[in-house]
């Protein structure tokens, strides 16, 4: 386990007054993106875990000079990885993810793993139809080639202004991009692609265990990576569920609205909906 995580696990199952909320990344980020979060949560009465995808480098330098760190990382492997970590906390916590983040918090509640589950963004899951050109697009640098499968890649600037930060200004975007983007596996991208064609792939999520708890989805209007159309679609599954499944969208936001300058609009939003239930 990588020392990070266990410490964070450590200190956890040590507050035993407190809800542990795990907080998971995704794509061309670390579980350093959620450091505002982290603290947010702390000063909320809980204690935060933002834990690491297999092999994520400690350091953002680090991670951009170790782009191999991330190659052939699927999305099964990655939530396999965080339920073993999830399954070391001696309370069940709330979980907390973005983007692919979102859909693995999704399918670790579905695995009966989460008190409540809030996926900002969701990454879509097999059943989920809708396939917007604007994220086809946003995943065109990963997509584009399929040697890219078992490769890990950067985002240009360009590239993340359009997927991830095109509802903020141009230098806010150049802020964005130098301080949290790193490369990321192109696998996951692939599997979504195919998720609907592959019945057994591993982008799936059991909606209707009854122990998969409340769960939010909150989307930014003007996300072009995972637009209305995706986390909609993941709304009406989870619908199917017999507990709370909730939707709201934020005006205005994109990608980048768990890091941008108004991340605390959205970290509220998912604080009141933990607040509800543990």
């Amino acid at each position: 386990m990588p020392p990070n995580d266990a410490q964070q696990i450590d200190r956890a199952n040590a507050a035993t007054d407190r809800v542990p909320v795990v907080f998971v990344h995704g794509l061309w980020m670390l579980p350093s993106s959620w450091d505002l979060w982290t603290a947010h949560f702390e000063a909320a009465g809980y204690v935060p875990v933002a834990l690491s995808w297999p092999d994520d480098p400690d350091t953002v330098s680090e991670a951009r000079e170790r782009p191999e760190a991330f190659a052939g990382k699927t999305v099964g492997r990655i939530a396999d990885h965080l339920a073993g970590l999830i399954d070391r906390l001696e309370r069940k916590p709330a979980v907390v993810g973005h983007s692919v983040g979102g859909l693995l918090t999704q399918i670790l509640a579905g695995r009966g793993l989460s008190a409540a589950s809030v996926a900002i963004d969701p990454a879509p899951f097999r059943g989920i139809m809708a396939l917007p050109l604007s994220t086809l697009r946003s995943l065109r640098p990963m997509i584009a080639n399929p040697a890219n499968r078992k490769r890990a890649l950067p985002l240009t600037f360009e590239q993340f202004r359009y997927a991830y930060a095109n509802a903020v200004s141009e230098r806010e975007a150049r802020e964005l991009y130098e301080k949290f983007a790193v490369p990321a596996p192109c696998a996951p991208p692939f599997q979504a692609a195919a998720a609907n064609l592959n019945p057994r792939t591993e982008v799936k999520v059991d909606c209707r265990n009854p122990r998969r708890g409340p769960l939010l989805i909150i989307s930014g209007e003007k996300d072009h990576a995972v637009p209305w159309a995706l986390a909609n679609g993941a709304y009406k599954k989870q619908q199917q569920n017999s507990g709370v499944t909730e939707i709201t969208e934020l005006p205005g936001r994109d990608h980048a609205l768990i890091i941008d300058s108004r991340w605390q609009e959205v970290a509220d939003t998912a604080l009141a909906f933990v607040r509800r239930f543990v």
